[in-house]
């Protein structure tokens, strides 16, 4: 049996524009860029006058500003809110804004407020620290109802938690910083976990969508621009002229739950050169892919039939003030005619009631934040007969609480008709639940190129998961897809598979055109001694190594990030690296379970199994439903030679409806040698309803029903082993034994 602890796979969190956090900017004189500099937002007013004026009345102007009588809301007139344990006060001193609460050690203490972040329906407050960090208060104020509270109401957040204000959870620099100014630079030094973050102007401005400008202004003030004589550089990006997909793109920069790879962002690149967008997994989405936790826009939107049919953000939101074009159904009547869809034939609402608004049907919303109502951007038709079917909300319901799916199922087919056009959610839910029905669903899903590109990279995600005999070709059929997001999850799907599978095909994606394709392919290929790599593509990988190094040491001021330097480090077989790593994102995050079981996987790697113990068990306390973790623990606990223990864990961990087929495979080989067969029949049969095809599965159960001389069980077994693993040589030898 194998015992050693399995290194789990760690999936990066991405995050996005969650308005909270840390460091003190520096306001710089105009940096260059690519040739070019920031001129400031000064410098456009005198020639877009009406744009300058409604941009000054919009989020984007007040993303973030210095604290002051204009721009601070909240009351701080001696205000008090208790809340959550915690009991805060507001007041003035000097002219300055001050929060007595409590701090990073749990005492309480003064801290002045540096800068006001976001100012409708809610208001934050950014305090500093040493080091460079700026940290976002819980305490927040409500614009709309004029009353302090606290985000994550109900939930008592002790000092030294990730998601306490001073926290990792709550840091300006790492999750707000590159959303809220222009032209961030996060400044972080990994050795001395300091920032030095700087910015060009304190809120979003012009050129933070539009690229730096002096080329542009010099350009305007020069004779050359008189005589309509063009220069390189001297236009700026996402003008009128520039398609869809550059601008969709640049908004999504920060309307998007997404990774961060470099940093060091220009308007109108493609988006995975900078970014990787969160899929609509069930991890933040439902499972048919709308969203459920603080998901953003870009990810829906990109689901959506108007992305694919050309819609752009500036034909609904006037890019410069950031509200609708139209009020209200007049935005969505631009290109739905109201004569159609403004009847009650269609909305099935009075006309004019709020059951006929468009977005209440089309575009479902969940407040965000204790008080931001936000709507979900997929704009898709209600589906209550996938509620009935699988539990998916469905907006129907959203409003009509006190009735049923099946009611609401049932008023839709009546008004439409018994027949639904195909959605992708109806493969895309039940190819979520990674049973043995899903391959089929998904792998329909991956091949089918009138779904969105990002339901087809979820599908492979999926197929990943599985596992099955068929996941890794049906991975590799994609590597070579048109889609850079398809690319990159084939590449991160192939992980664990025999590098005979994918080497010669994965090889060329060392020098995608693409940059995170290029870090996928690069740490797939960390995973192989240098002497295996194609030497053809030695120089590619080098570079490509470089690249994705970069991006591992930019993520490490997140806790998620020094996982994945600890993953980096364990693979190179540097295990006091991987260890240093592991223990700086328990640091950060005392509850990132997946930090400590990869930190016990590699003290278990070094012989220190009962430290090994303790991390496993401290991850059990952060995330009791894990069956990851009680798998790990089994798996130490046969090391450690405490079966009793070692069973225990392992059934743990199918009580939790673990979908691995090595929990199965292991706990009835542990069962057999035990001498309990007909429990680890039971057990067996189980992977093999989850994965009928496993080829070590059925070879062990073919063995076992050998060993029991129950020879017809055998023979089946067997046959289906040869069915589906007839070159595999590793079997031959029992399928020559049993003359199958």
């Amino acid at each position: 049996m194998k015992s050693r602890i399995t290194l789990c796979v760690f999936i990066l969190a991405f995050v996005a524009i969650i308005a909270t956090e840390k460091c003190k900017p520096v306001e710089q004189k105009a940096i260059i860029t690519e040739k070019n500099a920031y001129a400031g937002s000064t410098t456009c007013q005198s020639c877009h006058t009406q744009e300058h004026s409604e941009w000054i009345t919009s989020h984007h102007y007040k993303a973030m500003l210095l604290a002051n009588d204009s721009t601070v809301y909240g009351n701080f007139n001696n205000a008090v809110l208790s809340a959550d344990g915690v009991t805060s006060r507001f007041f003035k001193k000097d002219g300055k804004f001050f929060i007595n609460t409590q701090g990073e050690d749990g005492k309480y203490y003064d801290y002045e407020v540096k800068y006001v972040f976001g100012f409708t329906p809610l208001q934050q407050y950014l305090i500093e620290f040493p080091g460079g960090r700026m940290q976002s208060t819980r305490a927040s104020w409500d614009t709309k109802n004029k009353k302090w509270f606290h985000q994550y109401a109900g939930q008592k957040i002790p000092a030294g938690d990730w998601l306490h204000w001073t926290g990792n959870g709550q840091n300006w620099n790492t999750m707000c910083a590159s959303c809220h100014s222009t032209n961030v630079q996060k400044g972080y030094d990994q050795v001395s976990d300091t920032y030095k973050t700087t910015f060009n102007e304190v809120n979003v401005t012009c050129e933070s969508c539009h690229g730096p400008g002096k080329l542009h202004i010099d350009y305007i003030n020069s004779s050359n621009y008189k005589t309509d004589k063009k220069l390189a550089g001297s236009m700026l990006h996402m003008t009128k002229a520039e398609g869809q997909i550059q601008q969709v793109n640049t908004c999504g920069y920060c309307h998007a739950r997404r990774a961060d790879i470099t940093g060091a962002v220009l308007p109108g690149r493609e988006f995975m050169n900078d970014f990787i967008a969160e899929l609509p997994t069930n991890t933040f989405f439902f499972a048919d892919g709308q969203m459920n936790d603080e998901d953003y826009n870009y990810t829906s939107f990109l689901e959506s039939r108007m992305y694919h049919r050309g819609v752009m953000c500036s034909n609904c939101h006037n890019p410069h003030s950031g509200n609708l074009k139209l009020e209200g159904s007049k935005v969505c009547s631009q290109c739905h005619a109201p004569a159609k869809y403004n009847l009650p034939t269609h909305t099935m609402h009075a006309e004019s009631s709020e059951g006929s608004s468009c977005i209440n049907c089309h575009m479902p919303s969940k407040i965000y934040m204790g008080v931001d109502l936000r709507h979900d951007h997929s704009f898709r038709i209600p589906r209550p007969d996938l509620t009935v079917k699988y539990g998916t909300p469905n907006t129907c319901n959203s409003c009509h609480k006190d009735k049923t799916a099946t009611w609401a199922a049932q008023s839709i087919e009546k008004n439409f008709g018994a027949v639904r056009k195909y959605h992708f959610a109806e493969d895309l839910i039940p190819g979520s639940q990674l049973n043995a029905n899903s391959e089929a669903h998904l792998s329909k899903l991956a091949g089918d190129t009138a779904v969105p590109n990002i339901v087809r990279a979820t599908a492979l995600d999926y197929i990943s998961r599985l596992n099955t005999e068929n996941s890794g070709p049906i991975l590799l059929k994609y590597l070579s897809d048109t889609s850079a997001d398809v690319r990159y999850r084939s590449l991160k799907g192939l992980f664990g598979y025999d590098p005979a599978l994918w080497i010669n095909a994965a090889a060329p994606l060392l020098q995608d055109k693409v940059l995170a394709v290029r870090i996928a392919a690069a740490e797939l290929f960390t995973t192989l001694p240098d002497n295996q790599v194609p030497t053809s593509y030695m120089n590619a990988f080098s570079n490509s190594r470089s690249e994705y190094e970069r991006f591992i040491i930019y993520q490490t001021d997140f806790a998620q990030g020094n996982v994945q330097a600890g993953d980096y480090y364990r693979r190179l077989h540097d295990l006091d690296a991987a260890e240093k790593f592991y223990t700086i994102a328990i640091a950060k995050d005392n509850l990132l379970a997946i930090a400590r079981v990869n930190l016990a996987s590699t003290l278990n790697e070094r012989g220190k199994n009962e430290e090994a113990l303790q991390q496993l068990l401290e991850a059990q306390k952060a995330e009791p439903a894990s069956d990851v973790i009680y798998y790990n623990l089994a798996l130490l606990y046969v090391e450690l030679k405490q079966p009793e223990a070692a069973q225990k864990a392992f059934q743990k961990a199918i009580d939790l409806h673990s979908v691995n087929i090595r929990v199965y495979y292991n706990y009835a080989l542990f069962l057999q040698q035990a001498g309990k067969a007909p429990e680890a029949e039971k057990i067996f049969l189980q992977a093999l309803k989850i994965n009928p095809t496993d080829g070590d599965v059925l070879y062990a159960i073919t063995i076992l029903y050998m060993q029991q001389n129950n020879i017809p069980k055998a023979q089946e077994t067997a046959r289906m082993l040869k069915q589906y693993h007839a070159g595999n040589a590793n079997y031959q030898a029992l399928l020559q034994q049993m003359q199958i």
